[in-house]
């Protein structure tokens, strides 16, 4: 019964592949599909390096999925990567953010890492936008949209019955969903800001130095550890300048974190 479920599961895998990542006219199509199919192969049969560097032949093609993604963090966490692993599974979030495969793996190699954030002082937007960590992107921009429709249409009636009395019920609800249209569409444009404009990268080395400038032989400030989210803030030089957590703030060189 379990063979026949794995033959299945590896059919299944590779429709979905070729549906989501290929483009029949594509000339490295029947490549790709190979890359994929070898690196399904070598993860079932343990030989996670292989299943790895098959995955990666195509995410270095440029395709963005997050089941390829998916596909490449498993096998990094296999390797015992802790950093890369949760690198591909954030990327892989951010395409696909309420996949619970993908929230699973990525809580479970998030318990192997090692340092702390610390917030001293109080995060404004996280305060004001609260409810931008419990419903996903996808929700906030559709409640933000249907807000906004209901919004304009009690105006419409609003204005069509100016003339007449208008029921307790519509005007009751008029200046509540105006609020709540204005919230959301102000949450969606600050994860859209958030999305575009503030970058976020995991530090894949076992253990890195932060520090105060543009050398190794600058002042370590802080130490870092395999799977750590940052804030880069800055680059230059061959690095980054990046915030770990209040005060903690330094330069790291950029082949020692990947950008999510």
């Amino acid at each position: 019964m379990m063979d026949v479920l794995k033959v299945i599961f590896k059919f299944c895998t590779a429709v979905i592949f070729l549906m989501i990542f290929i483009i029949p006219v594509h000339t490295g199509a029947t490549e790709l599909t190979r890359a994929f199919l070898d690196g399904v192969n070598s993860y079932d049969h343990g030989d996670f390096n292989s299943a790895f560097s098959e995955f990666n032949k195509i995410a270095e093609k440029g395709v963005r999925n997050s089941l390829l993604f998916y596909n490449i963090g498993n096998a990094c966490l296999k390797r015992d990567e802790w950093g890369p692993a949760i690198l591909w599974y954030e990327r892989a979030l951010k395409l696909n953010p309420n996949d619970p495969d993908i929230k699973f793996n990525h809580k479970y190699a998030l318990s192997f890492t090692k340092d702390e954030q610390e917030e001293q002082g109080i995060n404004v937007f996280r305060v004001v936008f609260f409810w931008k960590h419990v419903l996903s992107p996808s929700v906030i921009r559709w409640t933000a949209v249907v807000l906004n429709v209901l919004f304009w249409v009690i105006l419409l009636l609003r204005f069509l019955k100016s003339k007449k009395k208008i029921g307790f019920s519509a005007s009751s609800i008029f200046y509540p969903i105006l609020v709540a249209s204005v919230i959301f569409m102000l949450t969606a444009l600050y994860g859209y800001y958030e999305a575009n404009y503030i970058r976020h990268a995991i530090v894949l080395p076992e253990k890195i130095s932060v520090r105060s400038g543009l050398s190794e032989d600058a002042t370590e400030l802080f130490v870092l550890h395999a799977g750590t989210k940052v804030n880069i803030e800055d680059e230059n030089e061959g690095f980054f300048k990046i915030t770990f957590s209040d005060g903690k703030i330094g330069w790291v060189k950029k082949s020692e974190v990947g950008v999510i």
